[in-house]
């Protein structure tokens, strides 16, 4: 498989190139285009975070319940994906390691790549974003997308994000939710509020907007019902 990311950072689509007999998972929906000779099939995925319990814990945290399952034939095949929203797109190489990802940020993956909801408890219910991310563990190539550029980090110690600007981040980091200021008047007032601090030694990847806040700001623009 040969995967090309273009039109990065904004308007993101993912060019995938399929040597024969191989597959390729995809939230529903994502597809833009393909070679003709592509099967594509709908799946629950088997296995673990597969199965009808799967999808309904994907689709609680966001995601569609089914998955599509592009297949080439015994020639090779051109794919490409896009997210529904205008945005990134990262590329991630899993070699057993885990990936914790907001719940919308999944886009597609090889069949060695495992997908789980995981639940953040009171930590994601007090940041006022989503309270659901997905565990990814396994082997292979998962994709990624986020709203606006995705920028890495390489955390050593400790480091603090907005909650709404978190696209993933490895499962060697732990973290916390505070508010930004020292009070809570500063916190809610300074437009900042709930952010995240992390510890330890590893990756972490952010966008560079924040969809609750633009959700927020595009609303109040719109005429009432």
């Amino acid at each position: 498989m040969k995967l090309e990311i273009l039109h990065q950072p904004d308007s993101a689509i993912a060019k995938i190139n399929l040597d024969p007999q191989e597959e390729l998972v995809a939230e529903a929906g994502a597809m833009v285009a393909m070679s003709s000779n592509l099967n594509v099939s709908t799946t629950l995925r088997k296995g673990k975070g597969g199965g009808i319990m799967g999808g309904l814990k994907r689709m609680v945290g966001g995601e569609s319940l089914f998955l599509s399952v592009f297949r080439t034939t015994s020639e090779a095949g051109e794919l490409y994906l896009a997210p529904k929203f205008m945005g990134d797109l990262l590329s991630y190489q899993m070699n057993g390691k885990t990936l914790l990802v907001q719940s919308t940020g999944y886009l597609a993956s090889t069949p060695g790549v495992d997908l789980e909801l995981g639940f953040q408890g009171f930590k994601g219910f007090f940041s006022g974003e989503s309270i659901f991310w997905l565990k990814i563990s396994g082997n292979g190539i998962v994709l990624l997308n986020a709203f606006g550029g995705i920028y890495e980090i390489d955390v050593d110690g400790e480091y603090v994000v907005d909650t709404g600007h978190i696209v993933a981040f490895e499962d060697s980091l732990s973290f916390r939710i505070s508010k930004a200021n020292a009070s809570w008047w500063g916190a809610i007032f300074g437009g900042e509020g709930l952010v995240c601090r992390f510890s330890g030694k590893g990756k972490l990847y952010c966008q560079t907007h924040n969809p609750s806040s633009f959700g927020r700001e595009i609303g109040g623009q719109l005429p009432p019902r």
